[in-house]
């Protein structure tokens, strides 16, 4: 999978200019604007990834800027990088940025919880909605030889000894992978305090934890265990996902399972806070277009991506209920 992606990440980064000089925080803004004509190319403008080449906030954005530039809603859309501070680094350059409609920032729900856990001055809250592209289901996983078969084995196992539990995730905590096994606790009953949550630094590492039997159980994006699931290394005993998944059509989804719960980890744009109703327009009739397009259905099917567009006020409604759930519950773990 990861081979997969890096092999896209390579691919995209070829069409796109990647404005390493940019990532100064200090950095001269660009010239406010970014409308192109009612039939030319948007032109100058430059989408933020708040963390590394090759994560998915970065393929994300780099898809998004191919199918802009093949699709002539943009032309010449620089891309880059500047990591920091599980994105807030990123965040409080786009604050910084006030005014300036060419710039826009990748993001998901991983930000919203490293805003609170790293403290930042920065918030969500200051930024401009732009739309909410796509999400990613979870799943909760086991390696082959688990003694839990079914969701209804391990929550028994968990309820009776949540601290001799282990749950690994990909992310630190505020993180997806964090937040997920978090609300499973609430969800089932247990305290999210008493979670015994091991964090991995991404997939790579939570993987090889997983079929180690260093921990019980993993909770992380589906997408990170396709190869393995397919070989027969791990189980999967729920996807957090609303309906079940194509890619995963025997695993039953948390509701199935009796768990009320749904969880995805999504992933959208926003633009600096102060731009002009004009340049807040640009971006969202964009983004609108490109979501349209045969071309971006054509890399939600191959990604395996669930399309969950919405736009503008839409998407800060939505971004403002995130901050709160997610607030409400990194305070109950004091980590907020």
């Amino acid at each position: 999978m990861r081979t997969r992606r890096a092999a896209l990440v390579g691919a995209l980064a070829a069409v796109s200019m990647i404005a390493v000089s940019a990532c100064g925080a200090t950095a001269d803004k660009e010239e406010s604007g970014g409308t192109g004509g009612a039939d030319k190319p948007l032109t100058g403008l430059r989408l933020m990834v708040p963390n590394t080449p090759g994560s998915g906030y970065d393929l994300t954005a780099r898809t998004v800027t191919q199918v802009m530039q093949d699709t002539d809603i943009a032309s010449g859309v620089q891309v880059f990088n500047l990591p920091g501070a599980s994105g807030t680094v990123g965040l409080q350059r786009l604050v910084n940025e006030k005014g300036n409609g060419k710039m826009a920032m990748q993001m998901g729900l991983g930000v919203v919880g490293a805003s609170y856990t790293s403290k930042s001055e920065a918030t969500l809250t200051d930024t401009t909605p732009i739309a909410k592209l796509i999400e990613e289901a979870g799943a909760i996983v086991v390696p082959k030889d688990s003694p839990y078969k079914t969701m209804d084995d391990l929550v028994t196992a968990w309820k009776k000894d949540p601290k001799k539990l282990a749950v690994g995730g990909g992310s630190s905590p505020g993180g997806p992978d964090h937040l997920l096994p978090m609300q499973l606790a609430k969800a089932v009953g247990i305290k999210p305090k008493d979670v015994n949550y091991v964090s991995y630094d991404g997939g790579g590492e939570l993987l090889p934890a997983i079929l180690g039997n260093k921990i019980a159980f993993g909770a992380s994006g589906f997408g990170e265990f396709l190869d393995q699931i397919e070989a027969g290394q791990v189980r999967v005993l729920a996807v957090t996902s609303e309906k079940p998944i194509d890619a995963l059509k025997d695993a039953p989804t948390l509701k199935d399972s009796g768990i009320d719960l749904v969880f995805t980890n999504w992933r959208g744009i926003v633009a600096p806070p102060g731009i002009t109703a004009e340049q807040e327009k640009s971006w969202v009739d964009s983004m609108t277009k490109m979501h349209d397009s045969d071309e971006w259905k054509a890399q939600l099917e191959k990604n395996g991506w669930v399309d969950a567009f919405v736009a503008g006020d839409e998407f800060g409604t939505f971004l403002t209920e995130q901050d709160k759930a997610v607030a409400d519950l990194l305070t109950e773990l004091g980590l907020a």
